[in-house]
């Protein structure tokens, strides 16, 4: 994923300078700082007295020690999901960049797809909610389960799309290829009686990342890979009486919504940039950053007994 960063930062912003990049594979970090003519360092605290924010794309288990050796130092922190493998961890480094001011964000880069932006625009009350998000293994992320690793996305989504805390949910989850679960499915019932059913699967050898929202005057259907959205609308309907039986018809259209479309990751970079240097866009609260995080701990722990939460 640090790759995907280094790429924007040097290719896609105007308001950034890229100055290096830390990487214990000494081979591949030598090869990208010549790529993009920018130094490499084995040592990334090596590179903190160089620059004023950085992002922190490593595996999970190194995330909470390397944002926090990066706050201290005075930067700016972007940290790739899941943020931290506690929920205190993640508590500890929001006190440290508030006592600091210092903007820490998470890599919650599904926010910045242009199909979810405009999906809040259209949102109202959602009924139900059914979220599929899968694909096939890929071993580098094999120590993370899939919760952390992909339904953590979608449990963020919704937990921003539906205005009501959560009730009861329940999970199921199995490993197929790594020790931890490869496959998960989670409902959730939320106060306000809106239902939502989450399936992730790093198992499964078609690709696919869709959200579908009933509410009560449509079907939304989102796919998040090709950031396009359909609004399923009734038009007409009713019984139609003859001789021989009745018959019902029922008449829909379907909206394409526009929705413009560019790199999410490029766009919540930016985001992360344009809070260092406007401190008024600072209003995200930590619990906007941490409640993910949170539920996924959760579904996590309720699999070891595989019972209901």
């Amino acid at each position: 994923m640090g790759h995907y960063h280094v790429n924007v930062y040097a290719e896609q912003l105007i308001n950034a300078e890229l100055i290096g990049i830390a990487d214990v594979d000494k081979e591949k970090v030598e090869a990208l700082a010549e790529r993009y003519g920018i130094r490499a360092y084995i040592d990334y605290k090596e590179l903190l007295n160089e620059v004023e924010a950085v992002s922190i794309a490593v595996p999970t288990a190194l995330h909470y020690k390397a944002a926090k050796d990066c706050l201290e130092a005075g930067v700016h922190v972007l940290v790739e999901k899941p943020f931290t493998t506690t929920l205190g961890e993640a508590e500890e480094l929001f006190d440290i960049a508030k006592r600091k001011n210092l903007v820490i964000r998470v890599g919650h880069v599904e926010r910045f797809n242009g199909a979810v932006q405009e999906l809040k625009k259209i949102i109202k009350d959602p009924l139900l909610i059914e979220s599929r998000r899968i694909g096939p293994f890929i071993s580098r992320v094999k120590d993370d389960s899939v919760i952390m690793d992909l339904m953590i996305h979608d449990i963020d989504i919704i937990l921003n799309l539906v205005d009501s805390d959560i009730l009861n949910y329940s999970a199921l989850g199995r490993s197929v290829y790594s020790e931890k679960e490869d496959i998960a499915t989670v409902q959730m019932l939320f106060e306000n009686g809106c239902i939502a059913t989450i399936t992730a699967s790093r198992a499964s050898e078609h690709k696919l990342r869709t959200l579908a929202i009933t509410q009560r005057d449509a079907y939304i259907f989102l796919d998040y890979t090709d950031q396009d959205i359909h609004i399923h609308r009734r038009a007409d309907s009713g019984y139609f009486v003859s001789r021989e039986e009745i018959r019902y018809k029922q008449e829909s259209f379907i909206e394409r919504l526009f929705v413009y479309k560019d790199n999410p990751l490029k766009l919540q970079i930016k985001h992360f940039l344009d809070c260092i240097e406007n401190e008024d866009k600072r209003n995200l609260k930590e619990k906007d950053e941490t409640r993910s995080l949170d539920i996924a701990l959760k579904i996590i722990n309720s699999l070891k007994g595989n019972k209901k939460v």
